[in-house]
């Protein structure tokens, strides 16, 4: 039996992911159906539940009960007010208020068309070893919601070698992974994202061989799909590349920072470049326009940095001597007065919001920053016609596995370049 419940009248009544408003078919057995008249069970707390309609077909008579349900809050019965086939007549059948659809659910009456799996357990073979557990699900967990992903990921619910590992866990060979059921999405393929986007990412590029990619990464684009976003720019390479089954982030950038940003194209590539990430074999440097006269003299800002989430899921990071121990070698490359100056950021450690957060610490604030900005420093700048994160990772060098190097310098956008001139009158 099913029961269609048509999305655009229903509102959420309190029920978990299983149900909402995206559910249209709901199955239920011809024994639940019975439950549900001999107990009198039915729906509560659903305004203009419309076009509700019952199918059965079962060993006895086929009927179908269809009706237009307008339930108000409470108890009260309810007629299922629509005629049955004609064969019965005027049978009218009479369902009360059940508390939800929720309690349905949990009473195994009713259950949701998604598929869902069953247990997995995936082994990591060799040339996927050093790779984040959280980009390896995704690549394995086809019709997954990210947002699924991830949430498994923080509560513990995927074991590694039968223990619990955190997101940022690196995969070994001969790894174990194991994953609870699943609920797969109604759709496995993503949506073709627009053609405006795609064609300024690929004008980006900078560099590109059989195993990397480089871009001038745009501010305002994320680097990733995820936090009520549905893709970034690695989501848009895939879509780009579709016969380069393994690329993936080698690192991240601040979706309002723009600069140079790198796509490994072959595992073996991830491997080395996250290698040297984690020794000092890649030198990154920042730009930053900051508030105030830097001194010459501060050379460096070192301070432990604690990561916190607040409720609404978004994440800040503060100096906090519970923290991660965090490096950054700062450089004067120009000044403007007493008003602002530009200097160079390089990060030894690579922490969350490092730069930004060093800065701040530094009491010279980031220009364009909502997060941990100068509220009246960003007006100005924004007046000056600087609407943007006043951050640009503009250098950049990679070793190679064959011991050759790479050197990239990336340009600032015309927001940047208008404002400094502006700056400069």
């Amino acid at each position: 039996m099913v029961v269609r419940l048509h999305p655009t009248r229903i509102r959420r009544i309190g029920c978990r992911s299983q149900i909402s408003q995206r559910v249209a078919l709901i199955a239920i057995t011809p024994a639940g159906f019975s439950r549900l008249i001999s107990q009198g069970l039915g729906f509560r707390s659903v305004r203009g539940l419309g076009g509700l309609s019952i199918f059965e077909q079962s060993v006895g008579r086929p009927y179908v009960l269809n009706n237009s349900l307008s339930v108000s809050d409470g108890y009260s019965d309810h007629p299922l007010n629509g005629p049955l086939l004609a064969a019965f007549g005027n049978i009218a059948v009479i369902i009360k208020c059940f508390k939800s659809i929720k309690n349905c659910y949990h009473c195994g009456m009713i259950t949701t068309t998604s598929p869902i799996t069953a247990v997995q357990l995936l082994e990591v073979a060799p040339e996927l070893a050093g790779q984040r557990i959280d980009n390896f699900l995704r690549t394995q967990l086809k019709g997954v919601p990210k947002t699924l992903i991830y949430r498994i990921l923080r509560k513990g619910e995927v074991r590694v070698n039968k223990g619990r590992i955190k997101p940022e866990y690196k995969l070994q060979a001969g790894d174990i992974i194991r994953v609870p059921p699943l609920r797969l999405a109604e759709r496995d393929e993503p949506a073709p994202l627009a053609k405006g986007l795609l064609d300024r990412l690929e004008a980006a590029i900078v560099y590109e061989d059989k195993a990397l990619i480089v871009l001038n990464k745009p501010a305002g684009i994320a680097v990733h799909g995820g936090s009520g976003l549905n893709y970034g720019v690695i989501e848009a390479f895939r879509q780009l590349r579709p016969d380069t089954k393994e690329l993936e982030l080698v690192h991240r950038l601040d979706r309002d920072t723009s600069g140079l940003l790198m796509i490994a194209k072959k595992r073996s590539m991830l491997r080395h470049l996250h290698a040297a990430l984690r020794g000092d074999g890649i030198d990154k440097r920042y730009m930053a326009l900051v508030r105030g006269n830097w001194p010459t003299a501060k050379k460096q800002v070192n301070a432990p940095l604690l990561k916190n989430t607040l409720r609404s899921g978004e994440r800040m990071v503060e100096v906090n001597e519970e923290g991660k121990e965090a490096l950054t070698i700062f450089k004067v490359l120009r000044r403007f007065g007493e008003f602002a100056t530009l200097v160079e950021a390089k990060p030894v450690t690579g922490r969350t919001h490092q730069i930004r957060v060093h800065a701040l610490h530094a009491g010279h604030a980031i220009a364009g920053d909502d997060k941990y900005g100068d509220e009246d420093f960003s007006r100005e700048i924004r007046d000056l016609g600087g609407k943007r994160l006043f951050l640009h990772a503009y250098s950049l060098r990679v070793p190679l596995p064959d011991g050759g190097e790479l050197q990239f310098e990336a340009p600032v956008d015309e927001v940047w370049k208008r404002t400094i001139e502006r700056l400069s009158v």
